[in-house]
């Protein structure tokens, strides 16, 4: 009966052993998968939320001046044009 004991004891041990480590693993193979994917996505051209409103700010500011110009042209060239 003592050995019994004994022989389910140390295969318990042994199976929270090999379980703590298989959950060590685990974590260890989860953080070097992000890494991975944090480096693969840093090596592409992504931008930021700020970058991409910064130059959207600057793409609507750039049409509403070609806008303007566009109508200063107009008033340019219809003065320009032959009354006739």
């Amino acid at each position: 009966m003592q050995t019994e004991n004994r022989l389910f004891d140390d295969l318990v041990k042994f199976m929270n052993g090999a379980a703590g480590t298989l959950a060590g693993v685990g974590r260890e193979a989860e953080a070097g998968a992000r890494s991975r994917a944090r480096d693969w996505i840093g090596g592409l051209d992504f931008v930021s939320r700020d970058e991409f409103e910064a130059v959207k700010a600057m793409a609507a500011a750039a049409r509403d001046e070609a806008d303007a110009l566009r109508a200063r042209l107009d008033v340019l060239e219809a003065k320009a044009a032959p009354a006739g």
